[in-house]
């Protein structure tokens, strides 16, 4: 794995729903380096911080190799890397193969998956249609977000690699399933739930999915 982008993205304002909201998804890619910080990138418009941002969600990461299959579904777009709005654009990422509390080295930072992404309607103001909301989820493409343990500088063509996984932990492709999918197993959520390096804003949507599901 190595990145083949870096995306940054200014303070824009939108309209939503007769109200003006301000909003970071439009990030578009620059020369770099980049600086990744303990709770966003440096330079990069963090607007809602209750959702964005933070020491969990520091940075997201996305796959290059998901670009081709959403620029068939969405052909009238600009299509540039940063459209989901990733930090760090990186090649042949998948997510079904890391854990949460995985720890990579990407370039010269330290950085731990915390979360998948949880799209919200921002996502589909950038592809201009809410429609993309299904279709993310649909996808099982969901992306990486990430603590930074080691703040440093990271470049396009940076590798990625990753260098401790935790004992007994939970597959990040395993939470995305019982955030979204329909029938959740109870004692992995559970677990999930019980798991420390989960996000604590990941854990408190489970919670609403245990509430549903299984009535506690």
């Amino acid at each position: 794995m190595k990145i083949v982008s870096l995306n940054i993205g200014k303070k824009t304002s939108i309209e939503w729903r007769g109200k003006s909201v301000q909003t970071g998804i439009f990030k578009y890619p620059v020369k770099g380096p980049i600086m990744l910080g303990q709770t966003d990138v440096v330079g990069d418009a963090v607007v809602d911080r209750k959702y964005h941002g933070g020491i969990d969600k520091a940075c997201y990461l996305f796959s290059s190799t998901h670009y081709p299959s959403w620029q068939k579904k969405f052909p009238n777009l600009d299509w540039q890397y940063g459209m989901f709005g990733e930090n760090i654009t990186i090649e042949n990422l998948n997510e079904a193969d890391f854990f949460i509390g995985d720890i990579l080295r990407i370039g010269g930072a330290t950085v731990q998956i915390s979360q998948p992404r949880q799209p919200c309607f921002k996502l589909g103001v950038r592809f201009e249609t809410q429609t993309v909301l299904k279709k993310f989820i649909a996808a099982n493409q969901p992306g990486i977000y990430v603590r930074v343990f080691e703040s440093a500088t990271v470049n396009v063509a940076d590798s990625i690699e990753l260098i401790e996984r935790p004992h007994n932990s939970i597959r990040l492709m395993e939470v995305w399933n019982l955030l979204y999918g329909p029938n959740p197993d109870e004692q992995l959520l559970q677990f999930a739930l019980d798991y420390p390096l989960l996000a604590e804003g990941c854990k408190d949507t489970l919670r609403k999915v245990q509430k549903n599901k299984f009535g506690k």
